[in-house]
């Protein structure tokens, strides 16, 4: 905790001062809405991180007015203001380039067979914060002056890195089912513990988790996904039975293993594969690279055979693994492009290992650059990851089998822009040496001179002109 322990004044003093700097400019709209007739407070998520020295991005407020109030309370003082959610009492704006949003005190419930929350509001603050979903989100300060409002032990809640609800937990999730991944997403992005009746709240209402639509799932599993401590957060969705409304892939890989066919743990494999990925990442969180890493192995369930003398295989679980994760993330609503390059890292994470101990030739190692693209560092990162062996000397060795690999994919990149990876005669050229048109025969001479490019390198124009017209004399194809 941020916050000295100090005797009482101190502590208010210092809270104060630790809250000011969040929005200097709030304490300023707060006279405003005084002068009004109105209340103001600074609330929740900034409130929270100011007391834990974490950088906030939002400025969340709320107050008794009504959003037609808010608006004209603003006139004349923000310099711009947007009303896309004041349908659920939310007014936001920019000020001195700084951007807050204004929320009427409210209650929100679902009806059980509802996506949308029915907003109500109301006249009091500490009502308000009640209906929060977790207590260390359930502290604000009046503005103006910041005077800290405390009414349900958030900032104790802070001490001890726990997250309780203000009310009882199945109150607040049947208010918005929603919160019971943000349980989760909290326990990875601060590393917080979850209270115990949380915990059993969380699974004795996960069914209710359905009603909430995919894309507001999708948001708080990434989140989730790039917090600080992702494996903490996937736990508490697998051990409450989210997990298998949410991501059901990710339960089933905890497979039974009997005392006559071994194999490791999938479960436990998957979440140190993404702990060994994060910790290659080099500019934050890498969504794309962390759901490949978490998704890498799903399609083991499904492609498990018990073979003779205690041996399990998983044959082409990538390429099943690949067809699962696209399926899956596309019911999540994830965009288009992020549901491609999930898929096919999971689909390329086995390559690697067909390299042995360096027997690719210069061809298969210009394939395996062509078949990345740009996912290329991402596959590195992916395939070191994916070494989870106890055994140092194994793990050394493949460390050292990956180093090389990487090393012949800089001396080829260097020796032919293999980044570019393209025929040296391009569709115009290939045209005017055929004497066709544009169509379908264009295609398929340039996939012959592209795997002749992979298969024999750079030959220069005249050599790869001579091999497209044998090429094209053995198809019948020119004048």
């Amino acid at each position: 905790m941020a916050v000295p322990e100090v005797n009482a004044s101190s502590r208010r003093t210092a809270i104060t001062d630790l809250l000011r700097g969040v929005a200097p400019v709030a304490d300023e709209l707060g006279a405003r809405f005084a002068a009004a007739g109105h209340e103001l407070a600074l609330v929740g998520g900034p409130v929270r991180d100011a007391l834990l020295r974490r950088p906030t991005k939002d400025v969340d407020l709320t107050t008794d007015a009504p959003p037609q109030t808010i608006l004209a309370i603003i006139d004349g003082w923000a310099d711009a203001v947007w009303t896309i959610g004041i349908e659920f009492g939310t007014v936001g704006l920019r000020k001195n380039g700084t951007e807050l949003e204004i929320t009427t005190y409210r209650s929100e419930s679902y009806d059980p067979k509802s996506r949308k929350p029915d907003v109500s509001y109301g006249t009091s603050l500490v009502e308000d914060l009640r209906r929060r979903d977790f207590a260390v989100n359930a502290m604000a300060a009046r503005l103006p002056g910041y005077e800290f409002v405390d009414p349900f032990g958030g900032l104790d809640d802070l001490g001890a890195r726990r997250l309780r609800t203000p009310g009882r937990p199945q109150d607040s999730f049947g208010d918005d089912p929603l919160r019971m991944l943000r349980a989760a997403r909290f326990a990875s992005q601060l590393g917080f513990t979850v209270a115990p009746d949380v915990v059993a709240a969380m699974t004795e209402m996960a069914d209710r988790i359905e009603i909430v639509s995919a894309e507001r799932v999708r948001d708080e599993l990434s989140k989730l996904v790039c917090g600080a401590h992702p494996r903490e957060g996937l736990a508490l969705l697998v051990e409450t039975g989210l997990a298998a409304r949410v991501l059901p892939e990710l339960p089933k890989l905890r497979l039974e293993i009997d005392e006559h066919h071994r194999h490791k743990d999938v479960y436990d494999h998957s979440l140190i594969v993404l702990e060994q990925a994060i910790a290659q990442e080099e500019d934050g969180p890498d969504l794309v690279l962390r759901l490949a890493a978490l998704l890498h192995d799903i399609g083991k369930p499904r492609t498990r055979r018990f073979e003779d003398g205690g041996r399990v295989s998983f044959h082409h679980h990538e390429v099943v693994g690949a067809k699962m994760t696209r399926k899956r993330l596309t019911a999540l609503r994830y965009p288009k492009d992020v549901i491609a390059d999930v898929s096919r890292l999971v689909e390329l994470h086995l390559r690697f290992h067909g390299y042995g101990n360096g027997e690719w030739t210069d061809a298969a190692v210009r394939r395996y650059v062509r078949d990345a693209g740009p996912l290329l560092e991402r596959l590195h990162k992916l395939t070191r990851a994916d070494c989870t062996t106890r055994n140092r000397r194994k793990a050394e060795r493949l460390r050292r089998t990956y180093d090389e690999l990487e090393e012949r994919i800089a001396r080829l990149a260097e020796e032919e822009e293999l980044a570019a990876m393209r025929p040296e005669l391009d569709g115009n050229d290939i045209q005017d040496i055929l004497g066709v048109k544009p169509g379908p025969v264009v295609g398929k001479a340039y996939k012959f001179l592209l795997d002749l490019r992979l298969d024999k390198g750079l030959l220069g124009k005249a050599e790869a002109e001579r091999e497209l017209r044998a090429w094209a004399a053995e198809q019948g194809i020119g004048s």
